[in-house]
């Protein structure tokens, strides 16, 4: 969730026809079956009617409860135990593909539902190497599936301020929920802040997240979600960079999330905290080293001047939200699952899908508390070596021609 992106919630059900009478005058298509042979008008889809919605018990609630501080509990990473082919996992399936050579990796033909405990080792594997992983269409996993293959990898964590599902004994799912009458907020945020990693203020912020829309904007409607590797930010640095990076740590504050569920009169379910975490933290599956920074939650960086400080959280900000070679977009269609690591990936949403709904249900589990080994590797150094690729060459005083 992003840090602040916080919406008052008007009725917490899904538009019927009545609640989008206002777009009357707009020139919307027709529903599919009623519509002539590639009717095509452009920037517009179809509306889908929610008259009788399926999943209104995972519809969004704010209870009223207060919860005690997060203490440390045991976390043994699961993809550990995974093959490094990935063999037991992709026996299954009908495709596997990249979206690009640092981040996102598609697969076909995988029920999460009725995944082996062999193939769950060698997801929590891929997913440490690819950063995020998608799904398509997984109908079977329902929200008691999906905590269930998310307990797996471990103990699941409990959200202080965003909102949960009506069914009760669900605390443990986040609910993102957007319906036709909600507020444009894209003004209020500027495109960078809205790039963040989940709750990286708690003391083990989570690692394998998976996160399943139940109903969203048709294809070109809008809503994807943008992820960027951390692994590659880090490679992005030059040598002096990195070295230098690697002996500073930042704070992270859960205290703006607080403030904003505080302003709509909403709980907050656990006094928020500002925790001091490592600014380069290495993975334990992949020995890879990888930048642990998000703009969203990171407000100082520890043991410098707050001019040196800013100075770093501007420059990784641009780093993280414009270097398109880290990024992998993802256009979301009904009950399609991104899985992915949270502790060496950041995301963010796209807006603007206005009429549209887009509900999801969240889920994540506490990883280990991040640490670095300077004995750590780089991923790009390792990709590089594999394959026979040059060293990269980072002197930007060299002289070169833009070629796209």
């Amino acid at each position: 969730m992003a840090p602040a992106l916080i919406e008052p919630l008007h009725n917490s059900s899904l538009p019927s026809h009545d609640k989008l009478l206002h777009y009357k005058n707009t020139p919307w298509p027709k529903h599919a079956e009623t519509r002539k042979h590639l009717d095509y008008e452009p920037g517009r889809t179809v509306i889908e009617s929610h008259d009788v919605y399926e999943h209104k018990d995972l519809l969004p609630s704010f209870p009223n409860l207060h919860w005690e501080a997060l203490t440390e509990v045991p976390y043994r990473d699961k993809g550990l135990q995974g093959d490094p082919r990935f063999r037991n996992l992709l026996g299954s399936a009908t495709d596997v593909f990249d979206y690009n050579p640092k981040i996102g990796t598609e697969i076909h033909g995988i029920n999460l539902a009725k995944l082996t405990d062999a193939q769950k080792n060698d997801l929590a594997r891929l997913i440490s190497t690819r950063g995020v992983v998608f799904f398509r269409n997984q109908t079977d996993l329902d929200i008691d599936a999906q905590r269930e293959l998310g307990a797996y990898f471990g103990t699941l964590h409990k959200h202080a301020t965003t909102a949960v599902p009506r069914r009760a004994g669900l605390e443990d799912v986040h609910v993102v929920f957007t319906d036709g009458s909600s507020k444009d907020q894209r003004a209020v945020f500027s495109p960078t802040f809205l790039w963040h990693s989940d709750v990286t203020y708690e003391l083990q912020p989570p690692s394998y997240t998976s996160l399943k829309v139940l109903s969203g904007p048709p294809r070109g409607g809008g809503g994807d979600t943008l992820w960027a590797s951390q692994y590659a930010a880090y490679d992005l640095l030059s040598a002096p960079m990195q070295k230098y990076l690697e002996g500073l740590s930042a704070l992270h504050s859960a205290q703006i999330q607080a403030d904003g569920s505080h302003a709509l009169g909403r709980p907050v379910r656990r006094d928020p905290i500002v925790t001091k975490h490592p600014l380069i933290r290495t993975h334990p599956v992949t020995g890879w080293k990888s930048l642990f920074f998000n703009p969203g939650f990171v407000t100082a960086i520890v043991g410098i001047p707050k001019a040196e400080s800013d100075a770093i959280i501007n420059y990784l900000n641009e780093i993280i939200s414009t270097t398109q070679e880290i990024h992998v977009r993802f256009q979301w269609q009904k009950n399609d699952i991104a899985f992915w690591d949270n502790r060496i990936c950041n995301h963010s949403a796209s807006y603007g899908f206005l009429p549209h709904s887009r509900h999801a249900v969240r889920v994540a589990c506490h990883a280990e508390r991040p640490a670095f080994d300077p004995a750590g590797k780089s991923q790009e150094e390792e990709f590089n070596a594999r394959h026979g690729l040059p060293t990269v060459n980072k002197d930007g005083a060299r002289q070169s021609n833009y070629n796209d």
